[in-house]
């Protein structure tokens, strides 16, 4: 069910065994862009045709009743409304403790007092289709207003009838979501960067999504906010060694994989007959799983079992990967994961499976997919902030900068920087 490829003992030359990579020609950018064109065109009557064209739903409102929202809280059981709490409890602890009081540095006359500023609204998308995401409002909206977002939005993909689960609204309303739109795909990322009769724009759009979904935050970069990361069809990596349940492999690999296609799961190992078992238990869970035709259409078109000399070539082809999600259930975990430098997340040992950081350790399971752990996290507080500097200088700290901000201004040719110092009165040497 997974690839195998057998990376021991090709040395230097290993990256050119790496499956390839899905190339930039090959996604719906087009289509992405026709979209957007129409919602910014047409507004409402976009949103409810493409509504009606992608989800076959046929919408009378686009805004959520918050009547509707605080009923569903009300409707769901009690063991599932502790769960919410509990999450969310866990993702305020955590995400308060990234935030950052402002700070000043005084040298000798020049302070710089630095203030952390929520942005003023904030758009979160909640994926829709094979599952509600109730976590998702959490792990975006929550941490929002975390953050001091007056105003936080909600867009989801509506499922049967006119409705969005009870499950999702319940987490809004535990989440303290301001406006919840029914709508889905690449049309509600637009309509939150551009705006529509009924939905006001925002200034940051966060959130996983289909492919259509991720393009579409990537064409409206600049309009608004969007985090770095490229939050799009789940992955995981397993570093495992004998030591690790085979079982426990396999139902991890199984827990990404099952979100739908598109996604990737990877097993890396230097034991090929611990490789085997983990087959042999995959194998028992696709077909007594309910959702065994998704997870098996994962595997088939991302599943992956790398076989290598070392952990030190596990860690290399992690890094290689940049994966969303990694498992490390080797003797050693916690000295595995120092080595490793891209990962979305990293779950060490045993007893850490991936699906504790999808709904209650506190980090947002709003992870960077598709290579993008090169270079961006997890979604924080500061994803909804920006850093804004005061700068205080005194007579005396400005003499004695002064020539050096001169000469800066003079070699780069511009003469008014340079004025701004001579005029005032600054003595140049």
């Amino acid at each position: 069910m997974l690839k195998q490829i057998d990376f021991r003992g090709k040395g230097s030359e290993w990256k050119d065994f790496m499956p390839a990579s899905t190339e930039i020609d090959e996604l719906p950018i087009e289509a992405v862009r026709e979209i957007i064109s129409e919602v910014r065109n047409l507004g409402d009557t976009a949103l409810r045709n493409l509504t009606q064209k992608f989800d076959g739903i046929v919408l009378d409102d686009l805004v959520v009743n918050q009547k509707e929202v605080e009923k569903a809280y009300h409707s769901i059981s009690k063991e599932f409304r502790d769960a919410l709490n509990a999450s969310a409890e866990a993702i305020v602890t955590y995400q308060e403790t990234q935030l950052t009081e402002h700070t000043i540095l005084d040298d000798n006359g020049l302070s710089i007092e630095t203030f952390q500023k929520p942005v003023a609204s904030a758009g979160c998308y909640v994926p829709g289709g094979l599952a509600s995401y109730p976590s998702t409002v959490l792990m975006t909206a929550l941490i929002a207003k975390v953050a001091g977002v007056e105003r936080v939005v909600v867009t989801v993909p509506p499922a049967g009838g006119q409705g969005i689960s009870i499950d999702t609204l319940a987490a809004a309303f535990v989440a303290k979501v301001d406006v919840i739109h029914p709508i889905g795909g690449a049309q509600a990322i637009a309509a939150l960067a551009y705006g529509t009769e009924s939905v006001q724009p925002v200034d940051v759009i966060v959130g996983p999504g289909n492919i259509y979904v991720s393009l579409a935050k990537q064409e409206v970069v600049g309009r608004v906010g969007v985090p770095a990361s490229f939050a799009g069809p789940s992955e995981i990596m397993v570093i495992a060694d004998s030591t690790a349940p085979a079982k426990f492999v396999a139902v991890d690999l199984a827990v990404q994989a099952e979100h739908g296609p598109g996604g990737k799961s990877w097993l890396v190992t230097t034991d090929e007959n611990f490789a085997a078992e983990v087959a042999d238990e995959l194998e028992n869970l696709v077909r007594n799983s309910s959702r065994g035709e998704n997870i098996k259409s994962t595997f088939e078109t991302g599943g992956y079992c790398a076989l290598v000399d070392d952990l030190d070539s596990a860690v290399a082809i992690v890094d290689e990967v940049a994966p969303e999600h990694l498992q490390i259930m080797t003797t050693n975990a916690a000295e595995v994961a120092k080595k490793v430098s891209n990962a979305g997340a990293i779950f060490c040992g045993n007893w850490s499976p991936a699906s504790l950081g999808d709904y209650l350790a506190g980090p947002s399971h709003v992870l960077p997919t598709a290579g993008t752990a090169r270079f961006a996290g997890a979604l924080t507080v500061r994803d909804f902030m920006r850093d804004i500097h005061v700068v205080t200088s005194s007579e005396k700290a400005l003499n004695r900068l002064g020539p050096h901000i001169f000469n800066f201004a003079v070699t780069e040719g511009l003469e008014s920087h340079a004025d701004s110092i001579r005029l005032r009165g600054v003595r140049i040497e």
